[in-house]
């Protein structure tokens, strides 16, 4: 008798956690969303950290918990996240980083308009005011500025903060975003795709507490600059594709085409021919080409023109 696969539990809300050498916060993010009282999952995939990231969270996990932990190599943000997506089971996915620069408390709000069906994804914005915000650098501050104004030039859409980290998304809509990206340029990516999909985007204030480069920030300036070269590549894409394709029918049409018939060759032993070679009066002298003569042919005093 054939066993049936369990189906998934039914769960309201996915943590999606992607962690990396965060063993000073983790157990603070997990008992703040445990203490939301929410029917939740919380999948932390550990990326590769070499501290005690993975023992905490294992020791949290366990059977028929909510807690679950999923192990791969170091590869960064995106990839921690892609590989995440498919264990996620919730109907609303919240994307929460490990190291407490966003607070749980903010969920409920933050999933709000997606449980009453008015938003496919909502971000949480730094940017828009009205909530607690941490004063610290500000050339950061400048450069998500440009960046959400490029993201509004480029897809026509009023996203304050393209590059928060905290986001809530209907799981059917995230499993939609096409996403390679494997470090902090999943944020233009995911950004890139909801906007180039046309979803329903909302966002809400939230607090922030960022923290610097010696607290253990890891972006740079360079990711600045990636975010950038994302943006633009996910605004092309799809001129690209159809561009491809059409290039690429083109070519195959080309390689079916039938090849045209060459024109017959003049026959050399016509009566008008001979008669022009003879120098008699009802016609010219023709040429090399009416006789049947190819480019590497001589005619020579003596030789005598047949029937072709």
């Amino acid at each position: 008798m054939q066993m049936r696969t369990p189906m998934p539990p039914v769960i309201d809300i996915t943590f999606l956690i992607p962690a990396y050498n965060e063993a000073r916060t983790i157990a603070d993010v997990l008992d703040g969303i445990a203490a939301l009282g929410l029917d939740y999952e919380a999948i932390v995939v550990d990326d590769g950290s070499t501290d005690t990231t993975a023992a905490i969270v294992l020791a949290r996990a366990t059977p028929g918990g909510p807690v679950h932990l999923v192990r791969k190599p170091n590869g960064g943000k995106g990839a921690a996240l892609r590989c995440g997506i498919p264990h996620c089971h919730g109907d609303i996915v919240v994307v929460q980083d490990a190291d407490m620069e966003y607070d749980p408390r903010d969920v409920p709000a933050l999933i709000e308009p997606i449980q009453r069906e008015a938003a496919d994804v909502v971000y949480g914005s730094r940017l828009s005011g009205g909530r607690p915000q941490r004063a610290y650098m500000f050339w950061h501050l400048v450069g998500n500025r440009a960046l959400s104004l490029l993201t509004g030039l480029l897809f026509n859409t009023t996203i304050t903060d393209m590059e928060t980290g905290y986001k809530a998304f209907r799981l059917d809509a995230l499993r939609q975003l096409r996403l390679t990206e494997d470090r902090f340029g999943i944020e233009p990516e995911i950004t890139g795709e909801v906007c180039r999909r046309r979803m329903r985007v909302y966002e809400i204030p939230i607090s922030y507490y960022g923290r610097t480069h010696d607290e253990g920030k890891n972006i740079t300036w360079k990711d600045g600059f990636r975010a950038v070269f994302v943006l633009m590549r996910t605004r092309l894409r799809p001129l690209l594709s159809s561009a491809l394709a059409s290039v690429s029918s083109a070519s195959g049409a080309s390689e079916t085409a039938p090849v045209p018939a060459r024109p017959a060759r003049a026959h050399a032993g016509s009566l008008t021919a001979r008669r022009a070679w003879r120098g008699e009066p009802n016609g010219t002298r023709p040429s090399a080409g009416e006789l049947g003569f190819t480019g590497r042919q001589t005619l020579r005093v003596g030789d005598s023109l047949t029937r072709g």
